[in-house]
């Protein structure tokens, strides 16, 4: 029997937000019942419930940043026990067959993973994400969330969190190199921290110098603004890793001009618009030009593992079901420091 729970939703593209129930399906042997707390608002959920990525599916309900406390186990479940605390992050399921799924990179599924919202799963029934009280998820896809980490600040983690641990992990920040991170907001105020935790040299590359207070208290041992020319020429060759968290264009040449011998630039952000570059920018000194999407889910429990260690956490707004709206356009504007939270025991009608 499938379950009936209160969800905040979308019914088509920018439309205000609406108080109204989604089905969930009922538990499986595999699955478990995530009583939601939380829910952190991605960019990326604004871009979809605006249909600025394509065809979208509504009545949408977006979030893929869940924090919770599960509820209910089905009977062959292994993994996790009614109490626990556990999140759920951008997708749902995967193939599990395929090279990537069997590598731990489910993000990059060969069949296509399901994402927790807007997406559908293998038999096509419609997903629907974290603004709500209640999920289904199976138990392969949900994560602990360590005692060491309060449910608000954890809910960016399973995508703001994960998007950077992934890239700094792979590409071997740690103590001897130096980091630069591009962008001082929801996914900026992220590197900054695991950069610096990680053990490396971390420097904030930001438009302006207003968020430097902010950037430095974070962990960040140098912070610049772009807007001034000087800066390119004073950190000329400089680092062997830059992350690039914006959504908007940037120069590329001007950026792998900062890379040492075999730096990387790697994107995380996801500007609009195409970005070009002279390839005389990349053989001048073997520099690589890459990009990075979030991580696996053993990866993504590493990171929570890693936070909860380091006492890392999303530096949040925690806001109720009424003011998602206000909240998307304050996003849209960069008027946030630095993720909106959605308190969900607020989405039920009064």
């Amino acid at each position: 029997m499938s379950l009936t729970v209160p969800a905040l939703l979308t019914p088509s593209a920018g439309a205000p937000f609406e108080r109204g129930t989604v089905e969930r399906r009922e538990l499986g042997e595999h699955d478990v019942l995530i009583d939601i707390a939380y829910a952190g608002i991605c960019h990326s959920d604004i871009h979809q419930a605006r249909e600025e990525w394509g065809k979208a599916i509504f009545p949408m309900v977006p979030g893929h940043e869940i924090a919770g406390v599960i509820s209910a186990v089905g009977s062959g479940v292994t993994k996790h026990a009614v109490g626990d605390r556990a999140g759920v992050g951008c997708f749902v399921d995967s193939c599990r067959e395929c090279e990537m799924c069997l590598a731990g990179e489910e993000q990059f599924c060969l069949k296509g993973n399901v994402a927790t919202y807007n997406g559908k799963t293998y038999d096509g029934t419609p997903t629907y994400g974290g603004y709500s009280t209640q999920i289904v998820v199976d138990e392969n896809y949900a994560l602990r969330i360590p005692e060491g980490i309060s449910l608000d600040v954890a809910a960016p983690l399973l995508c703001a969190g994960i998007t950077l641990y992934s890239p700094l992990r792979h590409w071997g920040a740690g103590p001897g190199k130096k980091v630069a991170i591009v962008g001082m907001g929801g996914l900026g105020h992220m590197g900054v921290q695991l950069a610096s935790a990680l053990g490396a040299e971390v420097t904030v590359l930001s438009q302006s110098l207003s968020k430097q207070e902010d950037g430095m208290t974070l962990g960040a041992d140098h912070y610049y603004a772009t807007s001034d020319r000087q800066t390119f020429r004073d950190l000329r060759r400089s680092f062997d890793l830059i992350i690039s968290t914006v959504g908007a264009d940037i120069d590329v040449d001007a950026y792998l001009s900062l890379l040492r011998f075999e730096g990387s630039l790697v994107f995380v952000g996801l500007p609009e618009n195409k970005q070009s570059f002279r390839v005389f920018s990349l053989t001048g000194a073997r520099r690589n030009l890459s990009g990075s999407n979030i991580g696996g889910i053993r990866e993504t429990q590493e990171m929570l593992d890693f936070c909860a260690e380091h006492g890392i956490g999303s530096v949040i707004e925690t806001i109720t079901a009424d003011d998602v709206d206000k909240a998307y356009d304050r996003v849209v504007n960069s008027d946030v420091r630095y993720r909106f939270v959605i308190d969900t025991s607020t989405i039920p009608a009064s």
